[in-house]
């Protein structure tokens, strides 16, 4: 029954791609609708929650001392991790991390870092002896598709609220992290053979290959993930790289709104 219903679930897909229709009757790049709130957590030092949909996702920012690596002595640090729990979806499972739920706090990780929204010197206290760790968790209370996207513009709201608690650990004043950039995540899926941007959860299961982008604010890109098998063409590529920098452009003017 497992392999029977994604087949069926594909054949819809595929049926509806053809009369340029979706299962759930968007454009093939119409977001869902998305609500964003920012300290929403009491017990972190920056935090957010996104409503994508019916996906729910919630994110901390927490902060820590510790010594620098040796190799970068004057540079802070940041450490993105996922959660997935069956409270999310029954697809998921108790227990250690997952392998989703690593690639999911990588992909986001990596978006983050590669954009050098965060300076790391500017987390430095004491050169070679002591700076301040981030600590980006993200939580998935829902999953009804596209995770990556809902994780990752929590998470850079989140930072973008984030104050350094340096009064709490007797090492100043307490201030705001800078974050001086907004990269922002667009994921794409390939559904009935051709590419749509916010997959739900209906298209994940009967798609096939996926692309998430990172867009810094000048339009480069700072990430870009496949996942599943399968391969995209340049005119492809193309088509979701101009629609991926209309889409983050939208979503950062959201997020600036809400922090500002």
């Amino acid at each position: 029954m497992v392999k029977i219903v994604p087949r069926l679930l594909k054949d819809q897909l595929t049926k509806l791609a053809e009369k340029d229709l979706r299962i759930d009757e968007r454009g093939r790049f119409e977001r869902r609708d998305i609500n964003l709130e920012v300290d929403v957590l009491t017990n972190a030092e920056g935090s957010s929650k996104v409503i994508w949909g019916g996906t729910i996702v919630y994110a901390g920012v927490k902060f820590a001392l510790r010594e620098p690596y040796p190799d970068r002595p004057a540079d802070g640090s940041l450490m993105t991790s996922a959660e997935l729990r069956p409270v999310a979806n029954l697809k998921y499972e108790p227990g250690p991390p997952s392998a989703e739920s690593i690639e999911l706090g990588r992909v986001v990780d990596r978006g983050i870092r590669e954009s050098g929204c965060i300076d790391m010197e500017s987390l430095c206290v004491v050169p070679g002896e002591s700076v301040w760790n981030v600590n980006l968790d993200i939580h998935v209370m829902s999953d009804k598709g596209n995770i990556f996207d809902a994780c990752a513009l929590a998470g850079i709201a989140a930072l973008k609220t984030a104050t350094v608690p340096a009064n709490r650990f007797d090492i100043g004043e307490d201030h705001k992290l800078p974050v001086n950039k907004i990269p922002i995540m667009c994921s794409y899926q390939r559904v009935g053979g051709r590419f749509v941007y916010d997959p739900c959860e209906e298209e994940e299961l009967g798609g096939s290959e996926r692309i998430h982008i990172t867009l810094g604010d000048d339009g480069h890109v700072h990430s870009l993930q496949k996942g599943l098998k399968g391969t995209f063409s340049t005119a492809e590529f193309a088509e979701i790289f101009t629609n991926a920098g209309k889409q983050a452009e939208e979503l950062r003017k959201m997020v600036e709104k809400m922090v500002i």
